[in-house]
């Protein structure tokens, strides 16, 4: 299970609405210097990305973290992919879930744990459909009205 999120990078709010969530792993990420210190900034982006399995390895793939400025010449490339660190068998409980049809690795939330490590939240996802998404929208509108009613009442 994650561990206590201590400050929050990036959250990829969309993909709750886009897709159906259905297991969430944590990882860690490998990054070069300049990478830390601009998500010590608080500046990322996940909404675009993905994860993938290559060669028996996980990977971030299109999400972008800025290029930090004072590093100047020793800077990073924006949106390179970016090896996540995951146990073996997790790997290949991802990769079996990934061959069903319709399912995808969906990065959720980068942030900092407890110890200052940058980790990463992957969920196996499910795309939804524009019906399934109408209801979700019909239930954020009505928990949104009751307690709007809640509040009036007492």
């Amino acid at each position: 299970m994650p561990s206590e999120i201590k400050k929050l990078i990036a959250e990829n709010r969309r993909a709750r609405f886009d897709y159906l969530i259905e297991e969430v792993v944590e990882a860690g990420i490998i990054l070069v210097g300049t990478e830390v210190k601009s998500l010590r900034e608080g500046q990322a982006n996940i909404a675009e990305s993905y994860a993938a399995i290559e060669n028996q390895e996980l990977f971030l793939i299109n999400a972008t973290i800025p290029i930090y400025a004072p590093a100047s010449q020793f800077n990073h490339l924006p949106t390179r992919p970016r090896k996540l660190l995951i146990k073996q068998n997790e790997i290949n409980k991802l990769w079996s879930l990934t061959q069903r049809k319709g399912k995808t690795l969906i990065p959720l939330k980068i942030y900092f744990d407890v110890n200052g490590r940058v980790k990463v939240q992957i969920g196996t996802a499910t795309g939804k459909d524009n019906k399934d998404k109408r209801e979700s929208v019909k239930k954020r509108d009505w928990q949104r009205d009751k307690s709007r009613l809640m509040r009036d009442r007492g």
